[in-house]
């Protein structure tokens, strides 16, 4: 069976680089993709440089954890360590954060990710790609969670994906 996925990337170490890297991979691996903009977001949890930002959407008959194995070594390829704290530089986190209606929650695996719903930096590109969408939990559309979310504090901003050169 066919699902559409969509994974949030983010990196703050030789961003351009690694995102555009991110994408040629996702590519090749899963053909063509729905991307968003870039968002240049602040980091959270930690004191560092900005963070690039973006949502892609793809279609895949892979198994779940497939997928999630090949966005690891994706990292891993781009220079990621397995040994950094969870609020820290990076140099690529990719998280699959959604996966056709699929509701999981077994520890390293969860979809969707409640990152969406915390997050202006995953929610609005995310919105962005896919506003009609509605999350499998809330039953809400994510143009609606977007419109509704606090972003009093969501410190970021839009730049055209172009800016990237793959």
């Amino acid at each position: 069976m066919t699902r559409t996925g969509y994974i949030s990337i983010g990196s703050n170490i030789d961003k351009e680089t690694n995102v555009a890297n991110s994408l040629i991979a996702l590519e090749n691996n899963f053909g063509k993709l729905a991307i968003s903009s870039i968002y240049e977001s602040d980091p959270v949890g930690f004191t560092g440089d900005a963070f690039y930002n973006l949502v892609v959407g793809f279609e895949s008959a892979l198994e779940v954890k497939d997928v999630a194995k090949l966005l690891r070594q994706i990292e891993l390829d781009n220079g990621r360590t397995r040994d950094c704290k969870k609020f820290s530089a990076r140099t690529l986190d990719l998280d699959l954060i959604l996966y056709g209606d699929l509701i999981i929650n077994d520890g390293r695996l969860q979809i969707p990710r409640d990152e969406i719903e915390r997050y202006a930096f995953v929610l609005e590109p995310l919105a962005e790609i896919a506003p009609n969408l509605t999350h499998p939990i809330s039953h809400k559309k994510y143009a609606q969670l977007w419109e509704d979310f606090d972003k009093t504090k969501a410190k970021q901003k839009r730049l055209p994906l172009s800016m990237l050169t793959k």
